[in-house]
């Protein structure tokens, strides 16, 4: 026997609105949210920030600021868990297959030549820069952004008016920025180099000089990245915290992917001490985020500029520490490392809401497009805006109810430096030469949500290993029922794969329209 699997709404129908129906119901509510004027937006990124572990605990003045006076999703998702596909997602509101930016390295396309060329001329802030809008960003870009096979530091992505990128992955000190194509370099100096609080400085600045046109600011500090160097005045908060227990923490993956399967379980007592250190100063460096967030609200308050501006708070991607074993790391298909936080304030949002609907980190790109008023259909994007959702009259529709998970894994060539005794096609092996990916990590994945929530993943290695989670029953992932479906249902698989296959070749409104779908009483 099998289920229809109902939108969030209970109608029963996984159908979605088209993109034409959606973009002229977006048309409707705009002229009451938005009274006809070009509004404000203000994007805060963090880097590796989690929601299942806690991760929004430190966010006290973000959670006060912006989700209590206006919306906090609950189901917020990266479509790939790694810094530089993610935020190549968010960039330009495309599934990675669409983009073509697979990991964080230059030969995964990474701010490589081919994606300035390909991809960054349809981006986010190079429409709304055609419409007017002054645009800004500061902090961590793109992981291999400023190298020089990709113009150094001297390259500006197209559609920034003010620039400060940071070169390379996340730092906190010792760091170099490219300020308008110009290497700027910094020490170990607080109160002059500390990354957070001078992307923070440099926002107000910016802000104090933008009363007078629609602007649009990305803030993009490196909390919670390594080397989890907090701010000196912070360096004691959270002493005695320890990563969550319970759950997943410390189990055997026994029935999952070889990578997962290969940790040592119970852990080392040396790497649950690594991760609970990491965990505290993770934790400790997001006070400085909060304290950024409260800064940027007041500078926004203090101009009368706050009831005019959309304010975002989000992550690239979650995180694990100790989940399966596995010590410390990101890049895994389970839901820790994918739910991510999405916080937003903004003109005709209604406060203290809580929204179940599938968020996506590619609907920031057309919901940016949508508040300014950019024609939907002028634009290839497989995200879709969240728009309705946010603002007041509350919108009745059918949400998708469905999504896909890509991710790329990459390996030494030869031998991982940390632990020479495991041979090539692996990475990221500490501590104690637990390996957190490897070149056959790769997998795509179909993650559900509604009556029942469910995940079905395949890999791209020599078993073409199969998971499959009934996260309604078992929320932490715990059981791969692959093995049961393929005897009791081995349909419902087929199903599975198929919807997979439409997802991994979807371009623009395909990426979130789709037919009917039976789910498995088994599942």
């Amino acid at each position: 026997p099998t289920l229809s699997l109902p939108g969030p709404g209970g109608t029963g129908r996984l159908t979605m609105l088209s993109g034409g129906l959606l973009a002229l119901l977006a048309a409707t509510l705009l002229p009451r949210a938005l009274g006809g004027a070009p509004r404000n937006m203000v994007l805060i990124l963090t880097d590796d920030q989690d929601t299942e572990l806690g991760g929004l605990t430190p966010m006290t003045k973000a959670k006060a600021l912006i989700g209590q006076p206006g919306v906090s999703f609950t189901n917020s998702f990266t479509v790939a868990p790694l810094c530089c596909p993610s935020r190549s997602s968010l960039l330009s509101g495309r599934y990675p297959h669409n983009h073509q930016v697979s990991n964080n390295s230059l030969d995964g396309n990474c701010s490589s030549p081919a994606w300035q060329k390909n991809q960054e001329p349809h981006a986010f802030a190079v429409h709304l820069q055609k419409k007017g809008y002054r645009t800004f960003y500061a902090g961590k870009y793109l992981n291999q952004y400023g190298h020089k096979a990709g113009g150094g530091v001297q390259y500006m992505p197209p559609g920034w008016n003010l620039w400060n990128g940071l070169v390379g992955n996340s730092r906190y000190y010792n760091y170099t920025l490219s300020v308008n194509g110009q290497a700027e370099t910094h020490g170990d100096s607080y109160e002059k180099d500390y990354l957070t609080d001078l992307i923070a400085n440099r926002t107000i600045k910016f802000l104090q000089n933008s009363s007078n046109s629609p602007f649009f600011v990305m803030v993009c500090p490196p909390a919670p990245h390594s080397p989890w160097t907090a701010a000196p005045h912070y360096q004691e908060a959270y002493n005695t915290t320890k990563a969550p227990r319970g759950g997943s923490y410390n189990v055997q993956g026994k029935d999952k992917h070889w990578l997962i399967r290969q940790a040592r379980s119970p852990m080392a007592s040396t790497s649950v001490e690594f991760l609970d250190n990491a965990f505290r100063r993770r934790w400790q460096t997001l006070l400085s985020v909060d304290d950024l967030v409260e800064k940027v609200v007041s500078q926004l308050e203090k101009q009368k500029l706050l009831d005019s501006t959309y304010i975002f708070y989000t992550s690239d991607n979650g995180y694990h520490t100790g989940q399966f074993s596995m010590p410390i790391d990101k890049r895994q298909m389970y839901d820790f490392d994918l739910r991510v936080p999405l916080l937003v304030r903004g003109p005709g949002i209604k406060p203290n809401q809580t929204k179940k609907e599938l968020a996506l980190n590619i609907d920031l790109a057309p919901t940016f497009l949508d508040i300014a008023g950019i024609n939907m259909s002028e634009v290839t994007m497989d995200g879709q805006s969240l728009l309705p959702l946010l603002v007041s009259p509350p919108w009745n529709g059918t949400w998708r109810s469905d999504f896909l998970v890509e991710y790329t894994g990459e390996g030494h060539a030869d031998k991982d430096p940390w632990c020479p005794n495991l041979g090539p096609g692996v990475s990221e092996c500490f501590p104690d030469c637990v390996c957190e990916d490897a070149f056959n990590n790769t997998y795509a994945c179909v993650r559900t949500l509604g009556s029942r929530d469910l995940q079905y993943c395949e890999f791209s290695d020599k078993e073409s290993f199969v998971e499959v989670y009934n996260l309604t029953s078992d929320p932490h992932q715990l059981v791969n029922i692959f093995s049961a479906l393929k005897k009791d249902d081995p349909q419902f698989l087929q199903d599975m794969n198929a919807r997979l296959g439409q997802l991994q070749t979807c371009v623009g409104v395909s990426c979130h329209t789709h037919g009917h779908r039976r789910v498995s009483r088994r599942a």
